[in-house]
């Protein structure tokens, strides 16, 4: 069972953040401008996301938490396939 209820949106948004951060961290990554943008769009949507409102998203280990969990229900999807 996971500690924190994060919702399905909020994973998926942080999953995407991680995409893009990787695709500009690329060596002359194409597009790079509208990846910038899509980087602060999603950061805003992560950051003001209703879940951080509740108790459980007020705990300091919440974001480390969303980071990881986004990562590894992305390496379980990858695996699946």
């Amino acid at each position: 069972m996971d500690r924190f209820p994060f919702p399905d949106d909020l994973i998926h948004a942080q999953q995407q953040w991680h995409d893009t951060y990787r695709a500009l961290a690329a060596p002359r990554p194409r597009h790079a401008t509208e990846l910038r943008r899509r980087l602060l769009a999603l950061s805003a949507r992560i950051h003001g996301h209703p879940f951080w409102a509740t108790p459980a998203g007020r705990a300091p280990a919440a974001r480390v938490e969303l980071r990881q969990r986004a990562v590894e229900d992305r390496t379980r999807a990858r695996g699946a396939a």
